[in-house]
């Protein structure tokens, strides 16, 4: 299989944290008990600002695992957005014991020294969603650079014969982070010579306060009346650009683009203050992620399962399930987001929606 290209500079951006104090490094808890002293399966997610992790990540992989392995138990923390703290539950596990160690990194560089602990401890790691640093067994992820990609597309759509002339704001965090890296590059392709101009705006953080400081200094910048579509890193993000938009009095708001597919984005959309968000399906991850984890808590080859190659900053040739994300507009809501069970009608249409989901044809 080729590789896929995903390289980049890495990211510049303890304690050991015992099991009956698991929970100060981020809700720690059990699941899938063990029937007859089966393996154990650490499960390390970032944050909790980000909705998906504890709605859907989690449940999914859970599930996933206890119908493979009923004799299984997962071993759950989350990090909150602490490295220090994944760092401190990433010692937990090794301690307790576990026989595999799949992680969302909250940062690959700084993360690379606890998974080069696990290794040398005998321990496989499975990096989930992200790209970690370090000699990580197996990765599950997006292909991000055609996620970006994607983003970028979108935006081009909605300016139809305007595109030529329009100018863009990307709103992102430092380049340094490989996540960035990557969608950048899927993005600015396909803008490259279809747009008068790009303007970055770097922030610190994913979050909706930091993308509305970045969407009012590009504002302010470039003027009110000179922003034709903004490429947000994601849907908190695209939450906070809307906001700063709303806030100087733009209107009609340009089309705005994210990733993820919160359920408030999704209703943004629907009502027609976001354009676009880029949807990568749950279930499929979550699944591969606990098959592979699975296999390798029972020693198992999973060569079968990991047909992809990507390269990290610090590892060539990893074994990888890449996934192909979904761009998801109004027009496809029901069909991608519905159909699919990752929301339903009634959660997306809450009274304050009812008028614009009649509108958008989103009816059972």
């Amino acid at each position: 299989m080729p590789v896929k290209a995903y390289r980049c500079g890495a990211a510049a951006l303890a304690a050991v944290c015992l099991a009956a104090g698991l929970a100060a490094c981020g809700e720690a808890g059990e699941s899938g008990a063990s029937r007859r002293g089966g393996p154990t399966i650490g499960l390390l997610l970032p944050d909790i600002q980000v909705s998906r992790y504890e709605t859907f990540d989690r449940p999914l992989i859970e599930k996933k695992v206890k119908e493979l392995c009923p004799e299984c138990t997962v071993k759950y923390a989350n990090a909150k957005g602490d490295v220090a703290a994944q760092h401190q539950q990433v010692d937990s596990m090794i301690t307790s014991g576990v026989r595999v160690l799949l992680i969302d990194v909250v940062d690959a560089a700084s993360l690379r020294s606890s998974i080069v602990k696990a290794r040398d401890a005998g321990i496989p790691v499975v990096a989930y969603d992200r790209i970690a640093d370090g000699p990580v067994s197996a990765i599950v992820a997006y292909d991000l650079v055609e996620a970006g990609k994607e983003q970028s597309e979108a935006l081009l759509r909605a300016l139809g014969d305007k595109a030529r002339s329009a100018q863009i704001v990307m709103l992102d965090t430092p380049p340094v982070i490989q996540e960035t890296v990557l969608r950048t590059k899927g993005s600015l392709s396909a803008l490259q010579g279809k747009v008068r101009a790009v303007r970055t705006y770097t922030v610190g953080a994913l979050g909706a306060e930091r993308a509305y400081s970045g969407m009012s200094d590009a504002i302010a910048d470039l003027g009110a009346d000179n922003i034709d579509g903004v490429v947000a890193s994601n849907d908190l993000m695209a939450s906070g650009a809307i906001s700063a938009l709303k806030a100087a009095h733009i209107s009609p708001l340009p089309p705005v683009t994210g990733m993820d597919t919160e359920l408030t984005a999704v209703q943004r959309i629907v009502q027609g203050e976001q354009y676009m968000t880029v949807y990568k399906p749950y279930k499929p991850e979550a699944d591969a992620a606990a098959e592979i984890a699975v296999l390798l808590a029972r020693g198992r080859r999973i060569n079968h399962i990991a047909k992809d190659q990507i390269n990290s900053p610090t590892t060539q040739g990893i074994p990888a399930v890449v996934l192909t994300p979904i761009p998801v507009t109004v027009d496809n809501i029901k069909d991608a987001v519905v159909k699919d069970g990752t929301y339903t009608i009634d959660q997306i249409c809450t009274p304050k929606f009812a008028s614009a989901c009649e509108k958008a044809g989103l009816t059972y």
